[in-house]
């Protein structure tokens, strides 16, 4: 695959904060349309890859491509929902409202194209709400609504501009299995339906799994690629960690990791992000 047809290409890359190397010698691509989990245990530095691909952390080694160019020039073309955000239950925002927040260009400073009117931008929030299934909900209070209802509108917002990279940050975390299960579906939609390439950080990859095209899996300071029977395998992960790793597979179909250092899906506080 040329840099050209890559989403997010990185060659070589290294990136270091506080004097630390976080991870080095990293070479990936995500390909357009793609939907890729980012994996890994607290600390790998899940977070610092998306924040790379952002532009907003630069390389001590390597080089990134993002959509063709430079990271951080690319922007107008990302859809980015950071680590879970909290709504008080008091809080009235609509849902509506806060979909449509997307549309200013606040976060990149960039407006979107092609929306003239009020009325061009009313519809092109209503079309995305349609799209993440919300429009039972959307003029309810942001507050009063679900943890996965939420989450729906929030991935509505990172799409309203049209994007062509979806960037999402632990999207999965608080919610529980049902709602994990369907937010890793809609997400896999956007991506065929859109041709949205998207890169989401995972926690756990058991409610994800049946949904992914492929996986980086991040862990003592060096990243793996693959297919998720590659990359989530006794053999990668044990070479990847250094040490011996078992990956079995449940009678439910889930994956278990066993082995040190401490196992894989299982890191602890699920709020300390890496």
């Amino acid at each position: 695959m040329t840099a050209k047809a890559a989403a997010v290409r990185f060659e070589d890359a290294a990136v270091r904060l506080g004097g630390r190397t976080i991870w080095s010698d990293v070479s990936l691509t995500v390909a357009k349309g793609e939907f890729v989990a980012v994996l890994g245990p607290n600390g790998a530095g899940k977070s610092t890859l998306i924040k790379a691909v952002l532009g907003l952390l630069p390389l001590a080694a390597g080089s990134v491509s993002v959509l063709g160019r430079p990271a951080g020039q690319a922007s107008g073309a990302i859809g980015y929902l950071p680590q879970r955000r909290n709504f008080d239950a008091g809080t009235r925002i609509r849902g509506l409202d806060i979909v449509h927040l997307g549309l200013d260009g606040a976060r990149w400073g960039v407006p979107i194209p092609g929306l003239p009117s009020r009325a061009r931008e009313t519809e092109r929030v209503r079309e995305v709400i349609e799209l993440v299934g919300a429009a039972g909900y959307a003029e309810e209070p942001i507050g009063q609504l679900s943890g996965g209802e939420q989450q729906r509108l929030l991935i509505a917002q990172a799409l309203v501009r049209r994007p062509q990279l979806l960037l999402l940050d632990e999207p999965l975390d608080s919610l529980d299995l049902p709602n994990q299960a369907a937010v890793a579906a809609l997400v896999r939609r956007i991506c065929r339906q859109e041709q949205v390439a998207v890169m989401l950080v995972a926690h756990d990859i058991n409610p994800i799994l049946g949904y992914l095209d492929r996986v980086v899996y991040l862990a003592g300071g060096k990243a793996v690629e693959g297919r998720p029977e590659e990359v989530i395998s006794s053999g990668t992960l044990s070479r990847l960690y250094g040490a011996p790793i078992e990956v079995l597979r449940a009678s439910d179909g889930r994956l278990v990791v066993v082995g040190q250092p401490e196992a894989p899906f299982v890191h602890g506080d699920r709020h300390a992000h890496g």
